[in-house]
């Protein structure tokens, strides 16, 4: 195998597949790219055996074949090398040697034979969505999903078609982040998919603001998504996601309206001086007004005061201050509303203007 390459187009396929391969290794390959010169293109592929990655670019090809090399130890020598530069790459034995100017720098191989190949994908459907869309569905919710819970199901992201609509969802046990797409994909009947959490994040760092549509084939045990010359595949969690709607709270006759961004800065402030452990605020509500006071045990106090509209009287309730932040950044318009049945109950949290997201947050006993 030998190719020649600039390296601004080599880096860029590197830079984005890097992503999907773990520091720590449980075969050796998978620390590996897997690099493909066929033809007039040049693909490199990484995975975890649960999210893969393809990209690839036009190069000059002057022997095709293909091999497995150290991805970080790659990526950083690219890096490192000065813009405009040219690389030329040449396979001997098991050894890559990646030339540039005077610099040479030979790399162990392993061979694309060990490197695992993902299962054929077996599509069901395939759903046309824009760009864009996805991308907020996502960063609308993501940010709830559990990290290695022993609830394996929520460790990850559902996507709940129905009715041609798509309802993404995330939850860890004490907040939940609901976001639905306000288009309709043409999908007949019902079906729901958990992608694993980090099948999500790579989703969302390869996902720009585009209004061009992208393909979303859903199979039965992977999805996979093409972008331009760049190909996601992810398996799916088998598992059953819990009855979400169950959660959202219903019957919440205390609604509190108050300012987005004054809101978020004063809890932003306020949570220096919280618990580091529990993160807890305590937000008390009467008059017009909610309070915001945070303890620690060092009996250090945060006191800040703001101006909202009740619909009740008072009430006095604790919450996860990282939550409550969480769901705010992710909504916008300048109000929020806050709904409330009474100071045991979930919260409900959405924008005034309505939006397509809705947060859940459980109260946090002080």
């Amino acid at each position: 195998m030998k190719f020649s390459i600039k390296r601004e187009t080599l880096l860029q396929p590197i830079s984005q597949v890097i992503g999907v391969v773990e520091r720590r290794q449980t075969l050796p390959v998978l620390a590996n790219f897997l690099i493909s010169a066929q033809g007039k293109r040049l693909s490199v592929t990484g995975t975890d055996m649960e999210v893969e990655l393809i990209a690839s670019v036009e190069a000059d090809i002057q022997a095709e074949g293909e091999i497995t090399v150290p991805a970080r130890k790659l990526v950083d020598i690219v890096r490192m090398l000065p813009d405009g530069v040219g690389i030329t790459a040449v396979l001997e034995g098991d050894k890559l040697t990646v030339s540039s100017g005077r610099g040479r720098y030979t790399l162990a191989t392993l061979p694309a034979t060990e490197f695992p190949a993902t299962d054929q994908v077996e599509t069901l459907e395939v759903v046309k969505i824009q760009e864009d869309k996805l991308k907020n569905l996502l960063d609308k919710t993501s940010f709830a999903m559990a990290n290695q819970d022993v609830r394996y199901y929520l460790n990850g992201l559902l996507f709940d078609f129905q009715d041609g609509k798509l309802i993404t969802v995330a939850t860890d046990g004490h907040r939940l982040a609901l976001c639905d797409l306000d288009s309709d994909l043409g999908i007949v009947g019902e079906r729901q998919m958990i992608v694993p959490r980090k099948g999500v994040l790579e989703l969302s760092r390869m996902l720009s603001d585009s209004k061009d549509p992208v393909e979303l084939a859903l199979g039965k045990n992977h999805v996979r998504l093409v972008k331009g010359s760049t190909i996601f595949t992810s398996k799916l969690i088998d598992g059953r996601f819990p009855e979400y709607k169950a959660v959202i709270p219903k019957g919440t006759d205390r609604h509190i309206k108050i300012d987005r961004g004054s809101f978020t800065l004063a809890l932003q402030r306020a949570s220096i001086l919280s618990n580091e452990k529990y993160r807890g605020v305590r937000l008390e509500a009467a008059d017009n007004s909610v309070k915001i006071i945070a303890h620690n045990p060092q009996h250090e106090e945060a006191v800040e005061e703001l101006e909202a509209e009740l619909n009740f009287d008072q009430i006095a309730i604790g919450f996860n201050v990282t939550y409550l932040l969480d769901a705010l950044m992710a909504i916008e318009g300048e109000s929020v509303i806050m709904e409330l049945k009474d100071a045991n109950s979930s919260c409900l949290i959405a924008a005034e203007t309505g939006g397509h997201d809705r947060h859940v947050v459980m109260p946090l006993k002080l």
